[in-house]
């Protein structure tokens, strides 16, 4: 596939509607993106292509909504993630512990044949069941509750029409607004049988992500975290996205600072006690690079390989590190 190189004042490529100059003229300078002009040899097939969308769900009034949530419109990246008082930390606990129930609620319904569109119903339900608003649902216009992410796709896919199939891997990304806090978690796991290639990338990347919270401490460079992460891929032949990151959270659903996932020698920022912020490893089995579908949402692997997620909230104490998203074994890893 091979993308025509834009000017600075054209519109970018991968259909955001912004210019190139704000969009992805300095990622693809500095090679984190697929460049213009730049062939990317397939090494499979699509298997997941869009289906039809059901219309926006509702979230009763009664239920205390985020900034964006009748406008799209999201509010700044925040001063800082830091937690000054035991008050926002036990707030930032709740919506951990919110958020991982709703996901699990999500997980125990994955099966051949279940639409995605149906996981979203069980997400949007579970989450104002519980008092809280599904954090995804119109931030900048995402229409949906849940991000499913299948197969190829990296990130950000949008619940649709399309049944699992057997094999298939499915991420489903829970985020959830309570207590004036935002909690958010990720896991992929296996749709019935799968290859053992689908299951070993699945196995390093929960690895990636265990590992990247195993350095979390105050102190400690933030830059180490995708360290360990690049480290641990390189070993197993896979790569790691670098378009996406995670990022800080509270009060605000996405906030400085980002989270990189590679090694970036020059980021010299720390860690700090109070900070909460997402780690959230997107690992490829082949190319790290994207692609964006039309709907300006869903990235794909532009080799069309397969791509895996986990991710999880965390709190920086005083030794070490909290995870507010729930410590058990995943999905694929019980029973």
């Amino acid at each position: 596939m091979t993308k025509k190189i834009p000017k600075r004042n054209d519109p970018c490529w991968c259909n955001s509607g912004k210019k190139y100059k704000k969009c992805h003229l300095r990622s693809d300078e500095r090679g984190e993106t697929t460049p213009p002009g730049m062939v990317i040899k397939q090494v499979g097939k699509p298997t997941v292509a869009a289906g039809s969308i059901s219309p926006k769900r509702q979230v009763p009034d009664s239920i205390v909504s985020p900034e964006y949530a009748k406008t799209g419109v999201a509010g700044g990246r925040g001063p800082s993630c830091k937690k000054e008082s035991e008050e926002e930390i036990s707030r930032m606990r709740h919506a951990g512990m919110v958020a991982r129930e709703v996901l699990d609620t999500v997980l125990a319904a994955v099966e051949p044949g279940v639409t995605t569109n149906a996981l979203d119903e069980i997400a949007h339900l579970s989450a104002i069941s519980r008092g809280a608003y599904p954090s995804p649902l119109n931030y900048m216009g995402f229409p949906k509750s849940l991000c499913t992410s299948v197969n190829e796709v990296v990130v950000h896919g949008i619940p649709d029409s399309r049944e699992l199939q057997e094999g298939d891997i499915i991420n489903c990304d829970v985020t959830v607004y309570i207590d004036g806090m935002h909690g958010d978690c990720s896991e992929t796991v296996l749709v019935g049988d799968v290859s053992r290639e689908a299951r070993a990338l699945v196995e390093v990347t929960w690895e990636c992500l265990m590992k990247g919270i195993a350095v979390v401490r105050p102190g400690r460079l933030f830059n180490e975290i995708g360290r360990v992460i690049e480290s641990h891929t390189d070993k197993h032949g896979y790569s790691v996205v670098r378009e996406f990151t995670g990022h800080g959270i509270g009060g605000i659903f996405h906030m400085a600072p980002y989270i990189a996932h590679f090694y970036e020698p020059a980021n010299k920022a720390r860690m700090e006690e109070g900070m909460t912020f997402t780690i959230e490893p997107m690992i490829n089995s082949g190319s790290p690079n994207c692609m964006i579908w039309p709907d300006k949402w869903t990235a794909v692997t532009a080799d069309l390989a397969l791509s895996a997620q986990f991710e999880h909230t965390v709190l920086v104490t005083e030794t070490g590190v909290e995870i507010l998203t729930g410590g058990r074994d995943p999905w694929f890893l019980r029973g």
